[in-house]
């Protein structure tokens, strides 16, 4: 191993390091250089993998060939980065934060040799990294997470290597339930083995039952209430089942959609603060508690629930990106705060589309909160109106002040981004009263008179008003 035996030092201009080179990392780069030029401020990113500005989200449309080039993924080449004075250092991975010394130890990925980089001002944007379960045969070929544009291609990759045409999806939460769409889009025979009573953690099970009833009709094979016990390999060490206490399951490849945990291993190492989901703590400007000169956004960071108030790990592009807009500009000496978030999440399996925001019941009484729920079930748009499709609303208030605490929607087209009026009405901290009253928008091809989730509030605004 080879190591620079020279620290180097900045000269007069201030020098910001970014560590992650994807959605806040970079974010937080380029709003820095916007605002202050390369004679104020030096800037050197740090990139493990070959790929920089990405979007991970798209990689199950990828891989189900939806979206047919990888290169459409990325939003901004190196090479763009660079143009604008960045020192963006690809394959090069962060070893080591020395906080007393304002350095960090980088690694050469291919080459092996490492160096010191000293900062004013210090950027993590580590992000999160798949669940590989701790259990013999998680790491053999033929096994595979999705996180990053390498882990897409090589899934891709081993997919066409493959002769079989069976996969087993390991999880059923927004990655898993996605996966195994792209891979049934790829002629696979799909069993997702899912730990909990219905696909999708994010919703509560009666809802969840929507969502499996859907996979199933796409011809997914689910296995729910099943943990995995171990993956079993073949003669040539490569995957060939799944097993779990009752059976087994056949597969040529298989996909870990089990979730993801923050990437905060530097951060522990270097006695940075971490929450009790393990990402790291902020304040409001997105600087690591008690660290003037150092912030970290992303999904390494956990961020606080505005209608809980409790802190949480919520890993979406959506926050990674606003995350670094506000480090950016903290960083290179304005203000901008993040206030929290509401948990507002959307997918699909097909044609269904599955949308969550807020609290659900297992989240309200954690919190200490007493609720009623409504479910209702209405339509896309008049009932009369051609391609009119159903969808069902569930809304929790609190009890007795009707607090919107949260809504979930499972419907066809036209009711995923319908989440997004509640998301509103909770940041805004409404009640269920007051949402009845909304102006949205009407006409026969976009709504009935009274919009779903409007209908769910006067069901949810009665339910308050029952005497307990």
């Amino acid at each position: 191993m080879n190591m620079s035996a020279t620290r180097d030092v900045p000269g007069e201009r201030e020098r910001l390091v970014v560590i992650g080179g994807d959605a806040a990392g970079m974010s937080a780069a380029s709003q820095a250089r916007r605002l202050k030029s390369a004679g104020e401020l030096e800037i050197v990113a740090f990139e493990r993998g070959h790929f920089t500005s990405f979007s991970a989200c798209g990689i199950p449309y990828w891989v189900g060939g939806e979206v047919p080039e990888r290169d459409r993924l990325i939003a901004r080449t190196a090479e763009e980065h660079r143009a604008r004075d960045i020192d963006l250092r690809m394959r090069t991975e962060v070893m080591e934060i020395d906080v007393a010394g304002g350095r960090v130890r980088a690694r050469d990925v291919d080459s092996g040799a490492e160096s010191w980089t000293s900062y004013d001002k210090l950027v993590i944007a580590t992000g999160a990294r798949p669940i590989r379960p701790d259990m013999p045969g998680a790491d053999a070929p033929g096994v595979h997470g999705v996180q990053t544009l390498d882990d897409g291609q090589a899934l891709i990759d081993r997919l066409a290597r493959t002769r079989g045409r069976r996969a087993v999806v390991i999880g059923a939460g927004y990655i898993g339930v996605e996966m195994a769409e792209a891979l049934i889009n790829r002629g696979y025979e799909v069993t997702v083995v899912n730990r909990g009573s219905e696909p999708m953690s994010t919703l509560d099970p009666d809802m969840g039952r929507l969502v499996h009833e859907a996979m199933e009709g796409l011809g997914i094979t689910m296995v729910d209430d099943a943990a995995v016990t171990k993956i079993l390999t073949g003669d040539d060490g490569a995957v060939r089942a799944v097993a779990t206490e009752d059976a087994e399951y056949p597969a040529d490849v298989v996909v870990l959609g089990i979730g993801v945990r923050p990437e905060t291993d530097l951060a522990r190492a270097a006695g940075l603060p971490l929450g009790d989901h393990g990402g790291l703590l902020t304040d409001l400007a997105m600087r690591v508690r008690g660290h003037e000169n150092i912030w970290a956004g992303g999904d390494c960071v956990e961020v606080l629930d505005l209608v809980s108030g409790r802190e949480r790990h919520i890993p979406l592009g959506t926050h990674a990106n606003k995350h670094g807009q506000i480090i950016g500009t903290n960083a290179a000496g304005g203000y901008a705060t993040f206030p929290g978030v509401v948990g507002t999440a959307v997918s699909k399996v097909c044609d269904l589309e599955i949308a969550r925001t807020g609290l659900r019941e297992k989240d309200a009484r954690r919190a200490g909160l007493q609720y009623v729920t409504a479910t209702i079930e209405s339509t896309s748009r008049a009932g009369y109106y051609p391609g009119t499709s159903f969808m069902t609303v569930k809304m929790l208030a609190e009890r007795r002040t009707g607090r919107l605490l949260g809504v979930q929607i499972v419907g066809r087209e036209g009711a995923g981004k319908r989440v997004d009026i509640a998301a509103v009405a909770l940041t805004a901290g409404m009640t269920v009263e007051q949402m009845t009253s909304l102006d949205l928008g009407y006409a026969p091809p976009f709504s009935p008179v009274w919009d779903p989730v409007l209908v769910a509030a006067r069901k949810a605004a009665k339910a308050v008003q029952q005497p307990t």
